[in-house]
């Protein structure tokens, strides 16, 4: 099979060779998802016509096309762009961060300190708590991090008995009124310490096997795998533990579901933090090769095992997708099901996941009353047109 040239670009990128790409990822997997000169994209008929993902632009919002995802790891140019403040430009010798707070021994470390640190190296995909159906699920990606452990830096620091909350902050910035008082703030959230000292969560100074980007929070990140896009802050400035809950902004205002729940056996209105992902699907493209359909989408959750992803054409039984095999508990886990003899007309087609929990992703009728826009992991019904 020929790979197309930004496969070969994302494999180099990623320190893997063709070969090694083709052994990890396996062929026939690769051979759907990348689009051969055989293949033709069927449209969606609940897209409108002439839809395209914006241009990467600084202090713009940028999305993915998802029709368009044929790598594993989504190339940096097109991994999707959220900010809320400014996009700080920082020199890497003016660069520092700081530890501070409930800890024995603060710290301030240069990025050279950093990266003198033991490096790790992780898979993760996420994607925007506001990710949803008017943007075709684009708010969506998938990188290859690499960095240095949070666990062993806060180790480094000795956090007191009374830390229990840990909270980052960037250096991006803007003007917040709050209850009538104008304030600069600093984009910030926070882990509990238990979620802190998980040895998945990293300071992140490579995306793809390359420095990171600039509107990817270079020169140094928080990556915190399972969780929606909004904890891992960007231009990470300062570490600081307390001892009692951070109410910034983006975890006490901003990025709160409002949702009717169910708590011990009382239905109340709740307000909660966007913290982990929530188990989610979705189809993204059809393809076409003489009577075959190929039928790809993705997958999101927090990390927990996946029992099956299913899909369903026109309300039908479900049907066994094909996941990839390079997928990886905290990375995005495409998928692909083989659809043969499409009968000509519009089709309804629907994919949903079910995690070794025996959690599946809830249909939209099933979702908690939520007027808030954050977190939706609904079922996400797409139509196509078949031609005769």
């Amino acid at each position: 099979m020929n790979m197309p040239d930004h496969t070969r670009r994302t494999a180099l990128k990623t320190g893997l060779s063709l070969s090694a790409l083709a052994a990890t990822a396996g062929l026939p997997f690769w051979s759907k998802l990348v689009m051969g000169a055989e293949d033709t994209l069927v449209p969606f008929t609940d897209m409108p016509d002439g839809f395209v993902a914006p241009p990467v632009a600084p202090g713009a919002i940028h999305f993915l096309d998802t029709r368009g995802i044929s790598t594993f790891y989504t190339p940096n140019e097109d991994f999707y762009i959220i900010q809320h403040y400014n996009q700080p430009q920082i020199a890497e010798a003016d660069f520092k961060l700081k530890v501070t707070g409930l800890v024995n021994n603060p710290l301030e470390l240069s990025l050279a300190d950093i990266k003198a640190r033991p490096k790790i190296e992780l898979d993760a995909g996420f994607e925007c708590g506001g990710n949803r159906e008017s943007m075709f699920q684009g708010l969506i990606g998938n990188a290859r991090w690499g960095g240095t452990s949070l666990r062993e830096l806060l180790l480094a620091a000795g956090v007191q008995a009374e830390g229990i909350e840990v909270v980052f902050y960037g250096y991006d910035k803007g003007e917040e009124t709050i209850r009538e008082a104008k304030v600069e703030q600093n984009f910030g959230r926070s882990l509990h310490v238990v979620d802190a000292m998980d040895p998945a969560v990293m300071l992140a100074y490579e995306m793809n096997g390359e420095a990171l980007p600039l509107y990817h929070g270079a020169p140094l990140r928080l990556v915190v795998p399972g969780y929606y896009g909004v904890a891992n802050v960007k231009w990470l400035n300062q570490i600081h533990v307390q001892d009692r809950r951070y109410m910034g902004r983006f975890m006490g205002r901003d990025y709160v579901t409002l949702s009717k729940r169910d708590i011990g056996g009382e239905v109340r209105w709740e307000e909660r933090s966007v913290t982990k992902i929530n188990l989610k699907s979705s189809i993204i493209r059809v393809t076409k090769n003489a009577n075959t359909h190929t039928v790809m989408g993705f997958v999101l959750n927090d990390g927990t095992t996946l029992r099956s992803v299913e899909v369903s054409i026109d309300n039908g039984p479900w049907q066994a997708a094909q996941i990839d095999p390079q997928s990886s508990k905290y990375s995005w886990k495409l998928f692909t099901y083989t659809w043969d003899n499409a009968s000509a007309g519009e089709h309804t087609l629907v994919s949903r996941v079910t995690d070794a929990n025996g959690q599946v992703q809830a249909t939209l009728e099933q979702m908690p009353e939520k007027p808030t826009r954050w977190e939706n992991y609904a079922q996400f019904p797409r139509k196509v047109m078949i031609g005769g």
